[in-house]
């Protein structure tokens, strides 16, 4: 049994390495220079910080930030971001967005139609390959100037967009939110998304109808000219990978583990893109002696999880220390003492939580892994099921990541169209602070899961044998 710290302020003190964290990120996303090297930096410190604040042997302290990090909770999400990014990098590769693209084109629709048109695709895109900022990005750059030559309105289409991602980012098996809320709340990836398609669907269905309604007064549309965009951007061969997709999606569904699903769906999408010739082998990996590199899709898939992997280890073992120093048990008895015995009372400051970490901290992934022990601990309190616990955490993730103007979806989607402005004369960016009022999927799912936790919606317990019950457990003043 690991000892016990004791550090200078008491259990605040314990919670110090967290706390400085949190706010060195809000304060490099509001300086505008958010990044994973950064925030590794930040644990770092605040790590280093609380060894200066602990009363207990250092050896004792240190020893804690690597039994913290061998956590199951954080190598069992490394390993499956590591493989849901090789499948994402493959699908990119093979043209999967760019059939997608083709797919809008060849709906003919204009104006507003176009818009719900490309958060249907958008969002399609986003439950593929799991990634809400490759999805803004992806769209950003071939569906935003063709939208505008068909009438859609720029900040509706940015927003459709936006949420798109947001959807895809909540909804997706494979995507790095879920992942997290899956593990840390100690549950099964597959079991999580089936329990979340209600939220998605009652946010996602009513911000389809408005973005059709609402989005377009743009242009005039001019068909020839957005045909010839398209034509040289967009292929229909890309939805051939909607099977590989398709197929990750029911074998997770039914019951089989993440990592197999998502091997099955790798080796699927390489044969179908050999086979058709939509990626040469080189795309998916290469070798290279005169440079000491090996490259692709399979490598780039895995280095782009390499910062995030680090921070997780680094956080969770934050989080090690908050329980070892009595800090987590502290946060969590005032957070019962607010809610009572209330249930909903639990849920309402668990979603504020939440919210708020991730209204300030621009990578929403960090955000999320921040605010998982207190989520958990709190949920285990009142025995909510991890399903429940998962979707209040990752829910409320993805909403708010692809809203505020700061966010790092929303700055990478402005990015992104700015640089169009060199390539066509008829885009103009769209400020940030203009569309995030219209991210109606994002705010949509954030009220979705606000209600959910005042009204009971959806809630499930943990019943004594693990199972999922809607039957409240008896004695909730423990």
């Amino acid at each position: 049994m690991e000892p016990t710290l004791k550090f200078y302020g008491g259990r605040l003190g314990a919670a110090v390495p967290l706390l400085f964290f949190v706010v060195w990120a809000i304060a490099i996303s509001v300086a505008g220079v958010p990044s994973e090297h950064g925030l590794i930096l930040g644990m770092v410190i605040g790590l280093t910080v609380g060894m200066l604040l602990c009363r207990s042997r250092w050896a004792d302290y240190a020893n804690a930030i690597f039994t913290g990090m061998a956590s199951p909770v954080a190598t069992v999400t490394i390993v499956a971001w590591f493989w849901a990014g090789m499948f994402a990098q493959v699908l990119r590769v093979g043209g999967l967005v760019d059939g997608l693209v083709w797919l809008g084109g060849q709906s003919n629709a204009t104006g507003g139609f176009f818009v719900g048109a490309t958060f249907v695709l958008a969002a399609t895109f986003g439950t593929a390959v799991g990634t809400g900022y490759g999805t803004t990005v992806a769209f950003c750059t071939l569906m935003f100037p063709a939208g505008l030559i068909l009438g859609a309105d720029p900040v509706w289409l940015f927003a459709a967009i936006l949420s798109g991602a947001a959807f895809g980012d909540n909804l997706a098996p494979v995507s790095d939110t879920t992942v997290v809320s899956a593990t840390t709340q100690e549950t099964d990836i597959p079991g999580v998304v089936r329990s979340r398609v209600k939220y998605a669907l009652l946010a996602a269905l009513p911000a389809l109808v408005l973005f059709i309604l609402l989005g377009g007064d743009g242009m005039d549309p001019d068909r020839a000219q957005a045909a010839e965009l398209l034509a040289d951007t967009a292929s229909p061969n890309g939805l051939a990978l909607l099977a590989p997709f398709a197929l990750v999606i029911f074998l997770a569904l039914s019951g089989y583990h993440i990592l197999v699903s998502l091997t099955w769906g790798i080796v699927t999408a390489i044969a179908v893109e050999l086979l058709l010739g939509l990626a040469p082998p080189e795309a998916i990996l290469f070798f290279d002696p005169s440079t000491d590199t090996v490259g692709g899709a399979l490598v780039d898939g895995i280095a782009g999880y390499l910062g995030l992997s680090i921070l997780i280890l680094l956080i969770v073992a934050a989080g090690h220390l908050m329980r070892l120093g009595g800090a987590l048990d502290a946060l969590i008895d005032a957070l019962k003492r607010f809610a009572r015995a209330s249930v909903a009372r639990a849920e309402a400051a668990m979603w504020g939580i939440v919210f708020s970490l991730n209204a300030f901290i621009t990578i929403n992934t960090a955000a999320e892994i921040a605010a998982a022990p207190v989520i958990s601990q709190l949920g285990k309190r009142f025995r909510l099921h991890p399903y429940r616990r998962a979707n209040m955490l990752d829910a409320v993730t993805s909403a708010i990541g692809y809203i505020f103007p700061w966010g790092g979806g929303v700055l990478i989607g402005y990015q992104t169209i700015r640089t169009l402005e060199s390539q066509y004369d008829f885009v103009h960016a769209v400020s940030p602070t203009d569309v995030w009022p219209f991210v109606l999927h994002g705010w949509f799912l954030a009220a979705v899961m606000l209600l959910a936790a005042l009204t009971g919606f959806g809630r499930s317990y943990e019943a004594a044998d693990g199972s999922e019950t809607k039957t409240p457990p008896e004695d909730l003043s423990m």
